[in-house]
């Protein structure tokens, strides 16, 4: 007892200690935590095909001396770097927090706590400092031929966007902040995330049961028309009273969905196309299987003909305007000479292309994919005849690790966030089966030998292919942040095709520098002189225009030819001599 009569031996709660009740939460978290992983091990013992499911990082496909021998001398330097980073809570006078710091503009560091706290701040500038010395290592070794030298420095990036502070738990102080303020759900909301796409085998962008293709998502009204075993052709339903009397056939990739061009009302170019006054028609590819296992570029270039015959016939015009988006507009090059070579390119009146090449020299890291080991692989991958269309995804996606990989690593598993209901990323994670055969012949012929701009070096359907035949009206669009088909790749198209060409440059990149409807009011793009003779000195001619190039287009489409004709019989899905055999978008899009 004190003075006051109160009893002074009653200790003061300790206010850094958990209280029974924090303990008795985190207790029920871990146990849920081992639980959910004991479920997903029981699961994958009993699943006969779980090798399938696996991850896949494309980073290790690049195996080659250069790779090793850069894995070896930096091996050493990342793990005490790793080890640095975990060690640094333990130093007792860390750096101030207004010192200097790496990457001061990278958006994985915009928590407050990389500048304010010393500890994150002296991670924050370690990791800088060890991936510019990453980094410089490539750039130290002599002897290497430019490939070589390329792959190195992919793998080095590769490994630096991995290895960065906020990729881990314990040293991204957003993550821990926000698993203190929900008692550890957070953590257990991200292993959910993680375990489940573990089970499909892809990294999720959104909730894959947000959207349903033909729901609220690829909802255009039109019919299926006709179909073959490789594709659908979908005629859409007019929207004017009138139609300009020559047609459009759009050809999508077939590695992609086709209804990237028709994601919703607000955003389809599809839609939007219909009520620019189009008679609109899309191929829709089918995903390959087993059956597939022999189809190469003569069956897609065939199927593009007989796409182009079907419509002609169906409407009873004699030629149709026609897209080719990326690997399809490769292909419609190849089409359009060959028709030349036969005397029959007045099938096409004009030839529009979205972000394609033709001439593969200057393709980007993606070129990157195509020596002897990632052959020797992807036919270990291909053995049913087909790739799987997940390990495609991931190609692409490590194309921009940092964005595509890492930032979603962060948000899905480490933050434990809701996916968002965004529609784009639910097409990205969308895949589609490519074709064994036809893949590899791609690879090689086009992206590794570049044979396409090679006169005669390339047939198909027998007929020797020379890309200077080609005399179709074309309008070539690029994107100019595009890391699928770079700007400079593209624009070689300007110097191999002979007839009339008008070259715009769009705002963004592989995607939204093509899906970007005018009522957004985003983006911009660059007319300029088409005859320039370089593509600096069409950049250097340009001239600025804000929003949507889409209106520049469907202009010049109006120039080729402006005649319209009312909007009925065969104008109208299912009225004419090719009846509707479903609606769109078809059952192909929704086959796995």
């Amino acid at each position: 007892m004190n003075d006051t009569g109160k009893d002074d031996t009653i200790e003061t709660p300790n206010p850094f200690m958990p209280s029974p009740d924090d303990m008795q939460h985190w207790a029920s978290v871990i146990g849920r935590a081992q639980q959910m992983m004991l479920e997903y091990a029981l699961g994958q013992a009993n699943d006969g095909n779980a090798s399938a499911a696996a991850l896949f990082d494309p980073a290790k496909w690049l195996d080659n001396p250069a790779t090793k021998l850069w894995t070896e001398q930096s091996s050493k330097m990342w793990d005490q770097g790793v080890a640095f980073w975990t060690s640094l809570a333990s130093i007792g006078q860390p750096i101030a927090p207004d010192a200097p710091v790496e990457g001061a503009k990278d958006r994985r560091f915009t928590d407050a706590e990389w500048t304010t706290n010393p500890v994150f701040a002296m991670i924050r500038q370690t990791y800088g400092l060890l991936a510019e010395q990453m980094l410089a290592t490539t750039r130290q070794f002599e002897g290497l031929d430019p490939a070589a030298r390329a792959k190195m420095e992919f793998a080095a990036k590769a490994m630096a966007d991995a290895m960065a502070p906020t990729n881990l738990a314990l040293t991204n102080p957003e993550v821990i902040k926000r698993a203190v303020e929900t008692r550890g759900e957070s953590l257990l909301k991200g292993l959910r995330h993680m375990l489940n796409d573990l089970s499909r085998g892809q990294l999720s962008h959104v909730d894959p049961d947000a959207f349903e293709v033909g729901v609220n998502i690829a909802t255009t009204p039109g019919k299926v028309i006709h179909e073959t075993d490789l594709y659908q052709l979908i005629h859409y339903t007019p929207t004017t009273k009138e139609v300009l009397a020559v047609p459009l056939l759009i050809f999508p990739p077939w590695i992609n969905r086709f209804y990237i061009l028709d994601l919703n009302p607000a955003k389809s170019f599809v839609a939007w196309a219909v009520e620019q006054g189009l008679s609109v028609f899309v191929v829709s590819w089918k995903s390959a299987d087993a059956s597939m296992s022999e189809i190469v570029w003569d069956d897609y270039v065939a199927a593009q003909v007989d796409a182009i015959d079907t419509v002609r016939a169906a409407l009873d015009v004699p030629a149709v305007h026609t897209i080719g988006y990326c690997v399809a507009g490769t292909t419609l090059a190849a089409t359009l000479a060959m028709l030349s070579a036969r005397g029959e390119a007045d099938k096409v009146q004009s030839v529009t292309f979205f972000t394609a090449q033709v001439d593969f020299e200057q393709a980007g890291d993606l070129k990157m994919f195509v020596d002897d080991s990632y052959l020797a692989l992807l036919q270990q991958l291909s053995a049913p005849g087909f790739l799987d269309g997940r390990y495609m995804a991931a190609t692409f996606n490590s194309l921009r690790g940092r964005d595509l990989i890492w930032n979603y690593v962060v948000s899905n598993y480490l933050l434990g966030n809701d996916y968002p209901p965004f529609d784009l990323l639910y097409w990205n994670g969308d895949t589609t089966n490519l074709p064994a055969k036809w893949h590899r012949q791609y690879l090689v012929d086009l992206y590794r030998d570049n044979r396409m701009v090679i006169p005669n070096s390339l047939s198909v359907m027998g007929t020797p292919i020379d890309l200077r035949k080609i005399e179709t009206p074309a309008y070539i669009q690029a994107g100019r942040e595009d890391h699928i088909a770079p700007l400079a790749s593209v624009w070689r198209l300007m110097d191999h095709l002979s007839g009339p060409k008008t070259f715009l440059l769009a705002g963004s990149g592989h995607i939204a520098g093509v899906v970007n409807p005018p009522a957004a009011g985003k983006y911009q793009y660059w007319t300029g002189d088409s005859s320039a003779a370089t593509l600096d000195d069409f950049v250097a001619s340009a001239s600025e225009t804000k929003g949507s190039w889409w209106p520049h287009w469907i202009g010049w489409i109006s120039q080729r030819d402006s005649a319209k004709i009312p909007a009925k019989g065969a104008r109208i899905p299912g009225k004419g001599a090719k009846k509707a055999i479903e609606d769109a978008p078809g059952r192909y899009v929704k086959q796995r």
